[in-house]
């Protein structure tokens, strides 16, 4: 006769056989999303982008394309599209504002610096008005430096998410190398010198200007 296995032999023989097919498998990390991130992270840095341009050719650019702001705006008020093409970027989406290149010069009239979103006002002719409000960090907003360049296309960028990070990579590089760099007190009654750029937009008490250059004189 074969021999019977008895129930607690069988159980023994099982459990040995689950042990042994565990030790056989290995749990391994899924190398996709991670793999993915390290790629992304190498392929594309948005801060080391921008400061590997910034001299070489935004600056100038905005200086050859810069108009006074005064001349900029009117044209502005009139006839986007006129002064967008002579002040700003021609080859922008067609479905984006316009962005105009502008230099600001003048008294500033007001001040707030309390804020991280800290700004000047300054009036340009001199009619002791604020004509428009500059942008002095840390904290900016929008994209207006990036969006006045014909040389930045969103085409040119993997995904709209690298797009708006190189957008905020502009206001962190002009930041830190230039508006952290600016007095802070006393502001009013001084004058005010910005190379930048700005983008119409509605419900504007004045035009909002990020400098990519900015000088403030000193006390009156």
């Amino acid at each position: 006769m074969p021999n019977k296995m008895t129930w607690p032999t069988l159980g023994l023989t099982l459990a040995a056989l689950a042990g042994l097919s565990l030790g056989a498998c290995k749990i391994l990390p899924t190398p996709s999303a991670q793999g993915s991130d390290s790629a992304n992270n190498s392929a594309f840095n948005p801060d080391r982008k921008v400061e590997e341009i910034w001299a070489p050719k935004v600056i100038p650019y905005l200086r050859q394309k810069a108009g006074p702001f005064a001349e900029v705006h009117a044209q502005a008020k009139t006839d986007q599209a006129a002064a967008g093409a002579k002040y700003g970027n021609p080859k922008k989406q067609a479905n984006s504002p316009w962005t105009f290149a502008v230099r600001v010069e003048g008294k500033i009239v007001a001040a707030n610096t309390q804020s991280r979103a800290a700004t000047i006002d300054v009036d340009v002719d001199g009619d002791g008005k604020a004509d428009a409000r500059v942008q002095i960090g840390p904290a900016m907003r929008g994209t207006a430096l990036r969006d006045s360049l014909d040389f930045v296309q969103f085409n040119d960028f993997t995904n709209q998410i690298d797009f708006a990070q190189f957008g905020k990579a502009f206001n962190a590089y002009a930041d830190k190398t230039v508006l952290s760099k600016l007095p802070r007190d006393g502001l009013e009654g001084r004058t005010a010198k910005v190379l930048g750029a700005y983008t119409i937009e509605s419900g504007q008490d004045l035009p909002l200007v990020t400098p990519a250059e900015a000088e403030i004189g000193p006390k009156p």
